[in-house]
C-alpha cells in the first residue's frame, strides 16, 4: 500500500467517528465486485485504499460506477492522503478528487513539523477554527496534479519549505517555497467530497486539527451540515 498502514489508519479514522455519537461505521476491506447495492445503506463513503498501479488492484467498472453515481447522487465522499494516489488514469475519479499524486506529480520532502493554515473561514468544516493549527512529523504533499481552477475549494494550506528537500529527494523548483493545498471540497454531480492531504499514518492522526477537520468533513459530506464541535484549542 506504498509505505502507507491501512491496518492502523483505518481503526483510528472509525474510532474518531464513532466517539461522535453520530456515526455507525462500516469497514469493507474489498470492494472488487462492490456494486449500487453495496453502498446503498450509507451516506458517506471514505476512501483509504491504492490500488499501487497494479491492474489486478483496480476495481472494476461496476465498483467504480457504484461510486461515481453514489457521489452524484446526493451522497458524501472522503478521501484521505495516499488515496490520492490511486486510480491512475481514471478520468472521473481524478475530477472527484481535485488534485491527485501521479507520475511527475506528486512528492514531498521528509516528515516534519509544519502550520496548516485555514483559508475559508466561512465554510461548515472549518467555521470558528482559529487562523491555523499545528501539525507535528507529518508529510506536506507538494506538486499534485490538479484539476482546472475553480473546479474544487480550498480550505486550507500549508508552506512548502523547499530547503528541507535533499538532492536525492524530487526537486519542487525555485525559490523559496510554496503554499500547498491541505484540506479542500469538490462538488460532484450533487455529491459533496471532502479530502484531506494530512494524516500520514495513526499518529500523526491524533493531532486536534486532524480528529476535528476529519471528523467535520465527513459529517458535511455526508450530510451537507456541520455539528460537530470544536476543542477549545482549536476555537477562535
Amino acid at each position: 500500500f506504498g509505505g502507507h498502514d491501512w491496518r492502523t489508519t483505518t481503526p483510528a479514522m472509525r474510532k474518531m467517528l464513532e466517539d461522535t455519537g453520530l456515526f455507525e461505521v462500516r469497514v469493507t476491506e474489498e470492494f472488487r465486485g462492490g456494486g449500487p447495492e453495496t453502498l446503498a445503506p450509507y451516506d458517506v463513503v471514505i476512501v483509504n485504499y491504492s490500488d499501487n498501479r497494479k491492474p489486478e488492484l483496480r476495481w472494476g467498472d461496476r465498483a467504480d460506477n457504484a461510486l461515481l453515481n453514489f457521489a452524484r447522487g446526493g451522497k458524501g465522499v472522503v478521501l484521505y492522503h495516499f488515496g490520492l494516489a490511486a486510480f491512475d488514469g481514471w478520468t472521473e475519479f481524478e475530477k472527484m478528487s481535485g488534485g491527485n499524486w501521479r507520475n511527475n506529480n506528486g512528492h514531498h520532502s521528509a516528515r516534519h513539523d509544519y502550520t496548516v493554515d485555514i483559508k475559508d473561514t466561512e465554510h461548515p468544516i472549518t467555521r470558528g477554527m482559529k487562523a491555523s493549527f499545528p501539525q507535528a512529523n507529518d508529510e506536506l504533499y507538494a506538486n499534485l496534479k490538479w484539476q482546472p481552477e475553480g473546479s474544487f475549494h480550498v480550505l486550507a494550506t500549508a508552506f512548502d519549505d523547499h530547503s528541507r528537500y535533499t538532492p536525492n529527494q524530487r526537486q519542487p523548483g525555485t525559490g523559496p517555497g510554496l503554499n500547498q493545498h491541505m484540506l479542500w471540497t469538490v462538488n460532484y454531480g450533487s455529491g459533496r467530497v471532502f479530502v484531506t492531504a494530512l494524516g500520514h499514518d495513526a499518529e500523526t492522526m491524533k493531532s486536534a486539527g486532524f480528529v476535528a477537520t476529519f471528523t467535520r468533513g465527513t459529517e458535511w459530506a455526508a450530510t451537507g451540515n456541520v455539528t460537530i464541535p470544536l476543542p477549545a484549542e482549536l476555537k477562535k
